[in-house]
């Protein structure tokens, strides 16, 4: 495992090309529906990844998978979150760097193979399975105490990143995380009605769960855990693998739950749920 303190920020002009187009790329892709795969793409234009994740984690709750993302190999991005999901991520000592930065710290850049990985399950279930050599990370700890984690995958056939590789990544990192947080404010906007911010009832989920059943009592269990969890925020990638299900199906629970509430749009969901608060 190796860890670097990123790159200060650099203005566009002292990037390579490769990494103006990279930068490009990912200011081109803010807070459209194709982000993930759009910019992995731009990613491949400095560096070559195959694929990527953006996850966080938060003390004494399931991590939250925000986008992935594969290019040119299976997309297997969401096994691997759903395995990590499973239990593994209780005992990942991988970003414990991170976690020992105090105030406002900089971001970490952190390399670890497939061999460092925290734990034997952890290795098996996701970079042997997986066929993953190589993981490099950017990561902070957010103003709200959680953990916010930027992935980048090389795989068995593309080889480990190279020297020139890393430090590009170096360089580009706080600007990649940057832009990573911008897209996720983008999105929740886009998701909440604009005088609510997408806040759910603040007495937690069994009451909002409770308050979603009063209005449906015929909501099924499955359709209250993708409600419940849309009005905390979750990406449908996010619900997704916290319930072991794929995202199509997800939808369907969310299209079901909607029919029987009388709802079209999730912003009507916000509405509803922010006039029980009042």
């Amino acid at each position: 495992m190796h860890t670097w303190p990123v790159a200060p920020a650099a203005p566009a002009t002292a990037l390579d090309r490769p990494e103006q187009a990279c930068l490009g790329a990912l200011i081109g892709q803010l807070g459209e529906p194709g982000f993930a795969q759009g910019a992995l793409e731009g990613l491949n234009q400095a560096l070559r990844a195959g694929s990527w994740s953006v996850y966080r984690l938060r003390t004494g709750q399931p991590p939250v998978l925000h986008c992935s993302a594969a290019r040119g190999v299976p997309d297997t991005t969401r096994d691997c979150f759903a395995a990590y999901l499973d239990g593994l991520y209780r005992r990942d000592a991988s970003f414990d760097a991170v976690r020992r930065q105090r105030g406002a710290a900089a971001p970490l850049v952190l390399k670890m193979a497939a061999d460092e990985a925290p734990s034997r399950a952890h290795r098996e279930a996701i970079y042997q399975r997986h066929g993953v050599l190589e993981r490099l990370s950017v990561a902070a700890l957010e103003d709200d105490g959680s953990l916010l984690a930027v992935n980048l995958y090389r795989h068995e056939r593309q080889g480990v990143f190279e020297p020139v590789e890393q430090e590009r990544f170096q360089r580009l990192a706080p600007l990649l995380l940057s832009g990573v947080r911008q897209h996720l404010r983008l999105q929740a906007r886009l998701a909440a009605p604009a005088d609510d911010a997408g806040a759910a009832p603040d007495d937690g989920p069994a009451a909002t769960r409770a308050r979603l059943q009063a209005r449906c009592p015929a909501l099924t269990a499955r359709e209250l855990d993708v409600c419940e969890r849309l009005l905390r925020g979750w990406s449908y990638d996010g619900i997704a693998a916290d319930l072991g299900l794929t995202v199509a199906t997800v939808k369907t629970y969310r299209a079901r739950a909607f029919d029987r509430l009388g709802l079209h749009f999730r912003s009507e969901l916000f509405a509803w749920a922010h006039g029980q608060r009042h």
